[in-house]
């Protein structure tokens, strides 16, 4: 344990008296936890950052569409609206934040996207815009304990699995280890392609101490760079590698990978990007003329923001769409989703 962590263990007590008096409450009933009759899939984590819920989502709206009217929920993180909203075609990333707005530019054909902060109350107002619904998708949201899943799937990152973190301040936990049990299921995200047997087998018996159900495993596929712009179609090998993510080691992995990187510019996760980043952006494809920008999808949908969007077409931009893909039986777990979608609500065990 390092000294910063040592040092901040005592605050970590703290924290965890408090969440755990929180779930006693959910467990025992003394909270409410609302039931609706009809499939709600929680996907979320235990710790802050990035664990891949967001290609977990959009996996899983790709699976769950081809027979089920779908609707998503998700907080809506760093918007600048409050309450309960249908995303429609007048909406950007900061109406409905980002990840939502990704899901509709993606999928808004097929699937309707919501933001809203109190997930009970949202539910009921999905059902009545939408009344065909008949499956939801909890984006982000294992530690939102008002609505009870019928399906929880728990993310954990393959290099930074939650049974080898500490409860915040000290580590990244948002609850403790032991919150794991509430899950159905459990995915490694993040994994290398290559991972060996013996190496799942021994992150599976780690998880397995904290939650005895199916585990899977699965790594990132990055596809093609995409133009932003109708217009440009020829991408450079240089590149101006640019994310606003919670983790960007693969991105930029998969930049230098693949591409003479110029010049790196990172930002924080979720990243507001103002006039003045893209004013910098098109500097630095003056600076580096022979160069493209090369960023995530993530913070293309935020680049895409009405007020500068006319400026961004104008840049070399390209962003590198990604997908979940499972290491192994990526068909054992749809037909565990799938199945989830037959039983309905009444089987959960939360």
């Amino acid at each position: 344990m390092s000294v910063l962590r040592f040092l901040l263990f005592p605050f970590s007590i703290i924290y965890h008296v408090i969440t755990s008096i929180r779930n006693r409450l959910y467990d025992t009933g003394s909270r409410p936890s609302a039931r609706f009759d009809l499939p709600v899939i929680s996907i979320g984590n235990l710790a802050v950052g990035g664990t891949g819920k967001t290609p977990l989502t959009e996996y899983l709206i790709r699976l769950c569409t081809r027979d089920h009217n779908v609707a998503t929920l998700s907080r809506g993180y760093g918007r600048t609206t409050r309450g309960f909203r249908i995303t429609n075609p007048t909406d950007s990333a900061r109406t409905v934040g980002d990840e939502p707005f990704q899901f509709f530019s993606k999928y808004g054909d097929r699937v309707t996207v919501t933001v809203g902060e109190e997930r009970a109350m949202a539910i009921p107002m999905i059902l009545e815009e939408h009344p065909k619904t008949d499956v939801i998708l909890l984006d982000d949201a294992f530690q939102h304990r008002q609505v009870t899943p019928s399906l929880s799937i728990l993310l954990t990152d393959c290099y930074r699995p939650f049974y080898e973190d500490y409860l915040l301040p000290a580590g990244r936990l948002r609850e403790s280890r032991s919150g794991a049990a509430r899950a159905d299921v459990v995915v490694v995200t993040k994994c290398p392609e290559e991972l060996s047997d013996e190496a799942m087998m021994n992150m599976e018996h780690s998880i397995r101490k904290y939650v005895d159900k199916p585990v899977f495993f699965t790594h990132i596929r990055y596809g093609p760079p995409v133009p932003y712009s109708r217009q440009e179609k020829v991408m450079r090998d240089n590149v101006i590698a640019v994310s606003g993510i919670s983790n960007p080691k693969p991105f930029l992995g998969f930049a230098r990978n693949n591409f003479s990187v110029v010049r790196e510019l990172t930002f924080g996760d979720h990243h507001d990007y103002q006039q003045a980043d893209v004013d910098k952006l098109e500097r630095l494809l003056k600076q580096h003329p022979q160069a493209s920008i090369l960023t995530t999808e993530k913070d293309k949908v935020k680049l895409a923001s009405p007020e500068f969007a006319e400026q961004v077409n104008r840049l070399s931009l390209f962003y590198i769409p990604i997908e979940v893909r499972f290491n192994k039986n990526g068909q054992d777990f749809d037909e565990l989703v799938l199945n989830s979608l037959k039983r309905g609500p009444e089987l959960s065990k939360n």
